[in-house]
């Protein structure tokens, strides 16, 4: 799994990868350094641009363009020119930060959000955005975390890490609303469930924070289906790209024999 690392920088926490299918490119934050990054796995290029704020998510804009949602607001980023310009902001309280987020098939900007510098019980939302105007979807939340749509769009697939659970909520595309049907997955290991993605067969892909693994769900049965050791403690979101393989971000550990973590993995599924 070691030769599966393709990029370490020493960075504390690695989150929130995303592929751009359609351009081949790769995008991922540190959070702590401020640091929003670009990947071309054809030529290995890298490029960062770092913001004033910890940066949590990004969402896809176009060739090379992305949204990043930073403390301090959202911020649009032109990996072209390295330029970067303030777009919009929500209406968070001080000791709060953005966390998790996903882009909704209409274009929805849906973030969460956490305690910040202190982690605090029941202060997270999740909010959305469109079009201008916000509104929140979900209240009470410590660790908004990892997000996916089902194949269909019907349901939104939630983690609030703290619960070790995944929750399930019905979607109206049409006017953004949700609401909570069950929890689908419980983690009773010792990982808790961080960011999330989805493949091609409705399956859903979990972090393990704690768990050192990315493991697999079927959200219809809860049951596991399959898990992929790393060789670090915290294991912080995947994605998948155009070959159905996964990107896996990490962060460090208080381990002093953790020297992985905080680099970012590429998992060929069909060679594991």
């Amino acid at each position: 799994m070691i030769d599966s690392l393709i990029f370490h920088s020493n960075s504390e926490l690695l989150e929130g990868p995303i592929f751009d299918k359609d351009n081949n490119h790769l995008y991922f934050v540190s959070i702590l350094d401020y640091l929003v990054y670009y990947y071309n796995p054809h030529t290995k290029e890298v490029l960062s641009i770092k913001l004033d704020s910890p940066v949590s998510c990004i969402y896809l804009l176009g060739y090379k363009k992305v949204l990043a949602a930073s403390k301090n607001g959202f911020i649009e980023i032109d990996f072209n020119t390295l330029e970067k310009k303030f777009v919009f902001q929500l209406g968070i309280d001080d000791l709060i930060r953005y966390n998790d987020g996903i882009k909704d098939p209409i274009g929805r900007f849906i973030i969460g959000t956490m305690g910040y510098p202190e982690v605090k019980k029941n202060v997270g939302k999740v909010f959305s955005y469109f079009k201008g105007e916000s509104k929140i979807i979900i209240e009470n939340t410590t660790i908004s975390n990892g997000l996916a749509f089902s194949l269909d769009n019907k349901y939104l697939y939630f983690i609030d890490t703290p619960t070790k659970k995944v929750a399930k909520y019905s979607y109206d595309l049409k006017t953004g609303e949700l609401k909570f049907e069950s929890y689908v997955i419980e983690l009773k290991g010792s990982g808790s469930p961080d960011g999330m993605c989805i493949d091609s067969e409705g399956m859903l892909w979990i972090a393990e924070w704690g768990g050192g693994s990315v493991s697999q769900w079927n959200p219809m049965s809860g049951l596991k289906l399959r898990e992929l050791k790393l060789p670090c403690d915290n294991v912080t979101s995947c994605c998948f790209d155009n070959h159905s393989n996964l990107y896996v971000t990490t962060a460090k550990s208080e381990s002093k024999d953790d020297i992985y973590g905080g680099g970012l993995f590429y998992l060929e599924l069909n060679k594991i």
